[in-house]
């Protein structure tokens, strides 16, 4: 899951891993993020940005880490933003922006294992 406010950042990831043979599915804040939850398989790992509107990247964090049916998914945060560290140490990593693709796939293949491509 790709959860990003910029349709060109979460378009170009979306289609990165798509291209690596995972599945997407994408949100542009974090309220439709934890909307589409409810309703699609469990992700292998979201891949988040913590500044949007409506619900932030930190906001839709701590929530999913307080459901115990969300809170073992993988978070690796995507972002320019370097002040937000303490929280950054809480998730599964983290991609700096502007995304170098090769660490990308990396972090996609550590959660998600093997792609149906490989």
């Amino acid at each position: 899951m790709v959860v990003e406010d910029d349709d060109g950042i979460r378009d170009t990831l979306r289609y990165a891993i798509e291209l690596d043979g995972y599945p997407v599915i994408t949100a542009a804040n974090g309220r439709i993020a934890l909307e589409l939850l409810k309703s699609v398989p469990l992700p292998g790992l979201i891949l988040l940005d913590l500044m949007m509107p409506e619900m932030n990247g930190i906001e839709f964090f701590e929530i999913l880490r307080r459901d115990p049916a969300l809170c073992t998914i993988p978070v690796v945060v995507v972002t320019a933003i370097s002040n937000h560290a303490q929280m950054i140490q809480r998730t599964d990593g983290v991609i700096k922006k502007p995304i170098n693709l090769d660490d990308l796939t990396q972090v996609v293949t550590r959660w998600c294992g093997s792609s149906e491509l490989a």
